[in-house]
């Protein structure tokens, strides 16, 4: 009994003594280069035992004490840059620095593969470009060094020459990719809208893969192959047909959009929607000219009957969820009739040719060329 007791007061006395010494800590900013991957859920001390682990702190006990009750407590999914040997505060510093978080990929519903020229605009990025941008990691030992990173065509050259199995395309995508009549444009439509977290080291094709699998993913969870079969079109086809949706409407909207495709494929009757139109220009905007809806090219529905060969941007879960549960409704004809959205659905021409002499008086329509 005397052994047991003295046992358990040497542990005691451990274990106090542990918690009043002062956690082993790092002096400095620290230096070299070192990555930080925080994954979903971890909690503080996770957090600590990850920076631990890549050698950039001391000790997870001094981390956590020097992050309690900072913005760091709420650290978000991801890979962050960091410095090895740090004190715990620089460690907090270091990622609570936005400069310090890479791999950070963001994709707007209706983004593009490649970059888009708006007329009277800016370039819009595409997500070959932001996937580059992504993979940029700085010399933290010499911040003032220009950034080292993947570069555009290098996604590009992945995309093209890889197997799309490889790729991680779906099953429902694979014939259309592999006989895409543009090869750069193949995978439009096939990585989704949303925050995506990138290892900027791994090799272009991984990259493409992990995002391409995850869309997949997210877009199958939405039910998409048994939706595709009640509405009478393939998986592929309700992702592009999804694709006009997110272009050509506004969010409250989307479920009418979707049903004017449907509709217009039961006629039959060319969609004509200048959304496809632009999808192949240089330059874009909303007012699209006769020369550009005469030419003729897999995209085009106005010099074409269907639907376009594929997606012509990135369709969000809502528009996805629109083409898979589309409004009830016999409209033929919408078009947007002011700057802040409004858009009139008609069955018949006529009604449809008064909702557009509203959209040319408002300017919607005016063209900036």
């Amino acid at each position: 009994m005397i052994g047991v007791i003295l046992a358990f007061g040497f542990m005691l006395f451990r274990n106090l003594n542990a918690e009043i010494a002062p956690a082993p800590d790092f002096e400095g900013q620290g230096t070299g280069n070192a990555l930080l991957h925080v994954e979903q859920g971890d909690t503080l001390g996770q957090v600590g035992d990850r920076l631990y682990d890549v050698g950039a702190i001391a000790s997870t006990r001094a981390f956590v004490s020097a992050a309690s009750g900072t913005s760091v407590e709420g650290i978000q999914p991801g890979f962050y840059q960091v410095q090895e040997e740090m004190s715990a505060d620089s460690a907090v510093k270091a990622l609570s620095d936005p400069q310090n978080r890479v791999g950070f990929l963001e994709i707007k519903p209706g983004g593009r593969l490649l970059d888009t020229v708006v007329v009277g605009g800016s370039t819009e990025k595409g997500i070959f470009t932001l996937i580059a941008e992504a993979t940029c990691l700085r010399d933290l030992d010499a911040p003032e060094n220009p950034a080292t990173c993947r570069q555009p065509q290098e996604i590009v050259d992945a995309a093209v020459q890889t197997d799309p199995a490889a790729l991680g395309v779906p099953s429902w995508a694979i014939n259309e990719v592999q006989a895409a009549p543009d090869p750069v444009r193949r995978l439009e439509g096939l990585i989704s809208p949303g925050v995506h977290n990138i290892d900027p080291r791994t090799e272009p094709v991984e990259i493409l893969r992990e995002l391409v699998s995850s869309s997949a993913a997210s877009y199958d969870s939405t039910g998409l192959v048994a939706s595709a079969e009640q509405i009478g079109l393939s998986p592929y086809q309700v992702v592009t047909s999804a694709s006009l949706v997110e272009k050509e409407g506004t969010s409250e909207d989307f479920d009418k959009v979707a049903r004017v495709i449907l509709n217009r494929l039961a006629e039959p009757m060319r969609l004509q929607f200048d959304s496809t139109v632009n999808y192949t220009l240089a330059d874009q905007e909303i007012a699209t000219t006769d020369a550009a809806r005469a030419d003729t090219n897999p995209w085009n529905t106005y010099a074409m009957d269907g639907l376009p060969y594929g997606p012509i941007g990135s369709p969000g879960l809502d528009a996805l969820r629109a083409m898979e549960n589309p409004a009830p409704g016999a409209w033929l004809y919408f078009v947007t009739v002011d700057m802040q959205g409004t858009t009139r659905f008609a069955d018949e021409y006529p009604e449809h040719e008064r909702n557009q002499s509203e959209a040319i008086a408002n300017g919607v329509l005016a063209s900036g060329r």
